[in-house]
């Protein structure tokens, strides 16, 4: 177990440092910060000053050590276009970010995998066939067509939700969250569903075709041949079975809610990291998109090294494959 760990982490800092490379071109090769800082009027003596402040003129290696040494410490220097540092930036934008993100995720879960078992032990039901016809719709749409839907009826034909923002919040050190007051949650529930519609879909039918491939496997006859409950069948053996790659494409989907929230933060003006980065791109300001790179790729990193762990849990067959590799040697 500590092998593979040791292996896994490995192997995510490899892909943060083909991340943090990336991420480093963009320093040196999209935009100039020196003119972008200075401006075009600037004299030539003030372009040398401060390139030489700023390090930009030391070799390229020692630029992207210099980098990387402060990325691993959560420097990514100066906004640009704020004139603020970026990680107080970040720090700002995060919480919105994850509580939109993790609010998606649960919604996605709690509907998406009880209506995939739904229709797939009533795959024959008028109520089935509805839900996945439906599902088909979620697949469908783009996000952002989803979006101005939902504010076009409830926000602008019932006038129930409010189409923008992110409410009050309330202060917990430097996190700051809107799940504690009324408003919160009002601007909370549109944004949240908009984002968690393709995710739940996809769980759901996953979910189903899984479910039903499980429920037509060997054990589950002998299962029904023993006189089991049908309950005990479908819950405990077909569920339990059929939860690994939903684990995977669940851990996954969760990396893409926060990675591509940016469509649903910039619909409804949520004041999360994703609207923070289109106003970067906007603005070529370049050490905020290379901060959102490399925590992205940090969240995807760490997203899939706890799915990994998560698979030793759910799946025995696993655990004995490790114990027997490691008695073999």
């Amino acid at each position: 177990m500590l092998a593979f760990i040791l292996r896994r982490l490995l192997q995510a800092g490899a892909v943060m440092l083909t991340v943090a490379l990336l991420a480093f071109v963009l320093f040196q090769y999209v935009g100039d910060p020196v003119t972008i800082m200075l401006g075009q009027d600037a004299t030539d003596a003030e372009r040398v000053e401060l390139r030489h402040k700023l390090g930009l003129d030391d070799p390229p290696p020692v630029q992207f050590a210099r980098f990387v040494g402060n990325a691993v410490q959560g420097d990514f220097g100066v906004s640009l276009r704020q004139s603020e540092p970026v990680s107080s930036l970040i720090r700002s934008r995060l919480p919105a970010t994850l509580e939109l993100s993790f609010a998606a995720a649960l919604l996605a879960l709690v509907v998406g995998l009880p209506l995939g078992v739904y229709t797939a032990l009533r795959r024959n039901g008028l109520l089935s066939q509805l839900v996945l016809a439906g599902s088909l719709l979620g697949v469908s749409l783009p996000t952002f067509l989803i979006g101005i839907l939902l504010i076009l009826v409830f926000s602008v034909q019932l006038g129930w939700l409010p189409s923008y923002g992110r409410g009050d919040t309330v202060a917990l050190g430097w996190w700051t969250t809107g799940l504690l007051t009324p408003t919160g949650w009002k601007h909370l529930i549109l944004p949240a569903i908009t984002l968690s519609l393709f995710q739940m879909t996809l769980i759901l039918r996953l979910v189903r075709s899984e479910m039903l491939e499980v429920l037509r496997t060997d054990y589950i006859k002998f299962a029904r041949a023993r006189g089991l409950k049908r309950r005990a069948i479908h819950f405990g053996h077909a569920l339990k079975n059929t939860m690994v790659p939903v684990i995977t494409i669940t851990g996954l989907q969760l990396g893409g809610i926060i990675a591509f929230a940016i469509v649903t933060e910039t619909v409804f003006q949520w004041p999360g990291m994703g609207l923070l980065f289109i106003q970067a791109v906007q603005f070529a300001d370049i050490p905020v998109m290379a901060a959102y790179l490399c925590l992205i790729a940090l969240v995807f990193v760490a997203i899939n090294l706890a799915v990994d762990l998560l698979y030793f849990v759910v799946d025995p067959r696993l655990r004995a494959g490790l114990g027997g590799a490691r008695g073999g040697h």
